[in-house]
């Protein structure tokens, strides 16, 4: 039985970079979710009959609400859901789910590196049908509909087995459970070779992949353990937990830190990588070696043509604008595009369907190539591992050589995580105010010259993206970028970057906050941080 439902309209349904992220008491509220996913719907024409993706990180919440879209999905039309056994996708393995079997979209449940639990994060996000996440135009058209909103339709079909791999008719739709791992090792099968990985392990390489009791555990284990014979144990924390084990599943150096210290301890592997909460973030650390994204990006494009999938070279490289300039050097030298985005994947969407690129990466622990659109960090750790086996060289050797060849880019964000919203909305007016008076002035014996907020014109449709973040850039390149972040619930998040260029390999050994100190100052000085927050420092410094 389908039943129409009246309600009211949410006035907090206007989805962010990734999607609605919200608390979990917000989205049990009654009728949140329901709300939102009927205005995706709504907002959405031509799917009836279709196919519909839906899978997520296996947070809290997680079950229940895609029992909701299960129930609205059959109500409103849909022919078929194809959904991860126990509810569970990774994103960038939902991405390559609806590129495969040429789905309509798909819904994704997941707050990504945000803490879960019952008082915790949750989000739902629309991905298109090219499989990457749904273009400003589409999010717009979906909090319209959600302020309009006053019924939403659902159809009685009683709990779905979600743990049980099979087909099951429910209200004249198809649901489909598949297993959320096998046409994703497949893909990663493709595109790199499992030989030469399966020779580095026998070599007696060692590694630690930490899930961080998130999506890709499952996934890590298939892959590095069963089909690359890595030893049982290099997967760490790889059981899915709807709290994420009580830890914030964001692989950077804070959260990620025992494993970080595993690596650089003597007795330690020889290579550790970590993965966020729904498996398209990751960390890439050596002996001796924390690989910045940034750096990681630029040397996987400086390398691509060592794994199978990308012999033939790639067509152009995309970073977001915060992301240091590293990737721009090696785009020149092989005479490749190479193209600066906003903050947010979706951004790279076009680049990619238009092939003007074939990889992507942002600063925030963010990496991926055309084989899906999302970013993906089981991929980005594939990749390195293709690349140690190929150059028979340790991570650190790697890093040290590509920044002798191409220079150094110094660069370290600084967040200052829950500051209060008014405050930091201030802090971005105040300094919104003074960009047209900074060039020519000196700020800790450097030279402002230049300082705008970006603006993206895409390439490919022409559309216009504003306020994406303000820029100070310095005589002799270097400069200091702020921006709020939209991945949070509370609160705003100030995030501050800093970026130094060094050619000469001799000042290359410097640490990355020395070598940036007199940035970090100036960032201070002309952004009036501690003044406008009273925070005297970041909460998290990468």
């Amino acid at each position: 039985m389908i039943r129409t439902v009246a309600t009211k309209p949410f006035d907090d349904q206007k989805p962010g970079t990734s999607g609605l992220r919200k608390k979990v008491p917000v989205f049990q509220q009654p009728h949140y979710v329901e709300n939102f996913v009927q205005s995706i719907f709504d907002a959405l024409d031509g799917f009836e009959g279709k196919m519909l993706v839906l899978g997520g990180d296996g947070r809290f919440y997680n079950r229940e609400v895609i029992q909701k879209v299960l129930a609205i999905a059959a109500a409103n039309g849909f022919g078929k859901v194809m959904v991860g056994q126990g509810g569970i996708l990774s994103t960038p393995a939902a991405s390559n789910i609806i590129r495969k079997y040429k789905a309509f979209g798909g819904i994704i449940l997941s707050a990504s590196h945000n803490p879960g639990g019952p008082k915790e994060d949750f989000g739902i996000k629309y991905n298109a049908e090219n499989g990457g996440p749904a273009p400003e135009k589409i999010t717009d058209a979906i909090f319209a509909k959600s302020k309009a909103i006053s019924q939403y339709r659902i159809a009685d079909i009683g709990a779905v087995d979600l743990d049980k791999v099979g087909t099951v008719e429910v209200a004249g739709m198809t649901v489909e459970v598949i297993d959320p791992v096998k046409d994703y090792a497949e893909l990663m099968e493709s595109l790199f070779d499992f030989d030469a990985l399966r020779a580095l392990f026998k070599s007696g390489f060692r590694m630690a992949f930490d899930s961080m009791h998130a999506v890709t555990g499952p996934y890590g284990k298939e892959i590095l353990e069963n089909r690359l014979g890595a030893p049982v144990g290099t997967c760490r924390n790889f059981k899915p937990l709807p709290d994420f084990g009580g830890h914030h599943p964001d692989p950077n150096l804070v959260h990620a830190k025992k494993l970080y210290d595993d690596v650089m301890s003597p007795s330690g592997p020889d290579f550790g990588a970590a993965s966020d909460g729904d498996g398209d973030r990751n960390m890439i650390v050596g002996k001796g070696m924390f690989v910045t994204p940034s750096d990681s990006l630029a040397i996987i494009a400086a390398n691509a043509k060592l794994a199978p999938g990308y012999a033939k070279g790639i067509s152009g490289v995309a970073r977001s604008m915060p992301t240091s300039a590293a990737a721009d050097r090696v785009a020149e030298k092989l005479g490749v595009g190479c193209y600066e985005t906003p903050t947010g994947w979706k951004f790279f969407g076009n680049l990619l369907d238009a092939g003007k690129v074939t990889l992507c990466g942002e600063e925030s622990f963010g990496t991926g190539s055309s084989h899906v659109r999302e970013k993906d960090g089981l991929w980005a750790v594939l990749f390195w591992l293709a690349i140690v086996a190929a150059r028979g060289e340790s991570v650190k050797d790697i890093v040290t050589k590509h920044w002798a060849t191409y220079g150094r880019n110094y660069y370290s964000r600084h967040d200052y995580e829950e500051v209060e919203s008014e405050k930091a909305n201030a802090l971005m007016k105040d300094l919104g105010a003074k960009l047209d008076s900074l060039p020519g002035t000196q700020v800790r014996g450097l030279t402002v010259e230049k300082a705008d907020d970006f603006s993206y014109h895409d390439p490919v449709d022409g559309s216009v993206s504003e306020h994406q973040g303000v820029r100070v850039m310095f005589a002799g390149g270097s400069r200091v970028v702020f921006r709020l972040s939209g991945t949070g619930t509370s609160g705003a998040t100030l995030r501050v970057y800093m970026e130094r260029y060094e050619a000469d390999p001799s000042k290359h050994g410097i640490d990355t906050q020395e070598a940036l100190a007199d940035l970090i100052a100036a960032a201070d000085d002309i952004a009036g941080i501690h003044s406008h927050t009273g925070r005297a420092a970041p909460s998290v410094i990468t």
